[in-house]
């Protein structure tokens, strides 16, 4: 994807990205469609062509009897990152269903500062996304990498997600 395409989204697209990235809408939209994310404090970053940032803090409501984050906590983060990321390279491209069809962890420390979560796929996404036609499927293994306040990588999170692009 050339520069000039970067600084192209489409109206559905950057009203998207404003929308999850302003922290009210973002808040009152997940706690309607998913509360967890509410309750975790997750927080959108950064979202944007390129990649999307997702941080989830470490606090009473994020942690496991072993004082670091709860595993399904950090997936959940994990998962925004790569997911939101999908939804801003579908919107406004017609209609497509997406759907996670293999989930994959690595961790390597432990969870006890917040940690920021990103995947930086997104050129690689919205090229796939442009060469599908009407009745096309596709799959693509979005990496999500969690890294602590420290800068040294906590997990990563494999995602497959499926896309089909309907007639």
């Amino acid at each position: 994807m050339s520069t000039n395409q970067l600084s192209t989204l489409n109206p559905a697209a950057r009203e998207y990205q404003r929308k999850m990235t302003h922290p009210v809408i973002f808040w009152l939209a997940m706690l309607i469609k998913l509360p967890s994310a509410v309750f975790w404090r997750l927080k959108v970053k950064k979202l944007d062509q390129e990649a999307c940032e997702v941080s989830i803090p470490y606090f009473w409501r994020s942690q496991n009897p072993f004082r670091s984050i709860y595993f399904a906590a950090l997936a959940g983060a994990a998962e925004l990152s790569t997911g939101a990321l999908c939804q801003l390279a579908l919107a406004g491209r017609g209609s497509f269903s997406m759907l996670v069809v293999d989930f994959r962890a690595e961790y390597y420390k432990k969870a006890n500062t917040k940690i920021i979560f990103a995947c930086d796929q997104g050129l690689e996404l919205f090229e796939r996304i442009d060469q599908m036609n009407p009745g096309d499927t596709s799959q693509l293994t979005m990496v999500s990498t969690g890294k602590n306040t420290s800068g040294e990588v906590v997990a990563k999170f494999f995602v497959n997600w499926s896309f089909k692009r309907k007639n």
